[in-house]
């Protein structure tokens, strides 16, 4: 019952959310960058936060006991995302408050107790990097939807059935939120866009419970957990650097991008690939019993070459 008047609110909160953003006129115009050629609202991803907020509100006392960093540090970068949908800001800003949240992220998963002081800074340079990571793989439609949906349900697998090491809803509000989310952006013609707000907002939140999974058990390679998205980022920076770019301009060098853009593949499917892709990942990664960098090569080496071989194909095809 609980699940039903969660999901309930949350369609009420999008429909609430589209008013205003149409009211206000937070859209997002097609550019020659952009893989999507209609004028379309933004900023949807606003449904992560508030299903922070509805936990809460079904959670109250642990929420104030045991949540409170958590929720400071994504209502943090959340507020500050969305601004930046609607107006651009420095990335001085934007990093600054980056910072602060990953610094509440990490005091909320006890990383800062269990983990040495020397590795705090590496700590920060993952979690911003996986964060700006899943910015960057924002770009079509159903991608932050499904694959944030293949981790968390992952994520919740694992704290039922290989070890329990959080509050079970702390993870199926926001699959939820990603459900109702989906419903509105795994479309042709998607109704919104997740924004920074949704793509930094859930990100924030899939990190933090594999970050709590990691202190737990101190196993690192539930960072694999995310491994199609970090293949796919450091692989397209390393080519950026290497012709020279400026690896902070938006651009069009993403694989998913190649294929949605120019060989014209629908962006559903694109998506549909992406997340299954990474669910057999996590199949083969959460019931291994081998060594961690045994497992990397296994995931990585198959992975990246055949990345490199799609690129190479699609960037030779269309004289890229």
């Amino acid at each position: 019952m609980e699940f039903a008047i969660v999901i309930i609110l949350l369609f009420i909160s999008m429909l609430a959310y589209f008013r205003i953003a149409d009211k206000y006129n937070i859209i997002d115009k097609p550019n020659h960058r952009s893989a999507h050629t209609q004028i379309t609202l933004r900023g949807g991803g606003i449904i992560f936060p508030v299903a922070f907020i509805i936990f809460c509100l079904f959670n109250l006392n642990e929420a104030i006991q045991n949540y409170w960093a958590f929720g400071l540090g994504l209502l943090a970068i959340c507020t500050i995302s969305f601004v930046d949908d609607v107006r651009t800001l420095s990335n001085k800003i934007r990093l600054s408050v980056h910072l602060v949240s990953v610094v509440l992220l990490l005091y909320f998963t006890g990383a800062f107790a269990l983990m040495p002081f020397w590795t705090w800074p590496i700590l920060f340079v993952i979690i911003i990097g996986t964060l700006n990571a899943y910015n960057f793989m924002d770009g079509i439609n159903g991608m932050t939807g499904l694959y944030s949906l293949i981790a968390l349900g992952s994520l919740a697998y694992i704290n039922k059935e290989i070890i329990s090491f959080t509050d079970e809803n702390f993870i199926v509000y926001p699959i939820l939120a990603c459900v109702v989310f989906l419903f509105f952006n795994f479309r042709k013609k998607a109704k919104c866009f997740a924004g920074d707000v949704g793509s930094m907002g859930i990100g924030f939140w899939v990190i933090g419970l594999i970050t709590l999974l990691i202190m737990r058990t101190s196993e690192y390679k539930y960072i694999l957990l995310l491994s199609i998205y970090g293949i796919e980022v450091v692989l397209t920076i390393t080519e950026r650097l290497l012709l020279k770019e400026n690896i902070f301009e938006a651009h069009r060098r993403h694989l998913y991008q190649l294929f949605a853009n120019e060989k014209k593949v629908s962006h559903l499917v694109v998506s549909s690939v992406y997340a299954i892709c990474q669910l057999l990942i996590n199949i083969f990664l959460i019931h291994s019993q081998l060594p961690v960098w045994v497992i990397i090569l296994i995931i990585f080496i198959p992975t990246g070459g055949i990345y490199l071989a799609l690129k190479w194909n699609l960037k030779k095809e269309y004289n890229l």
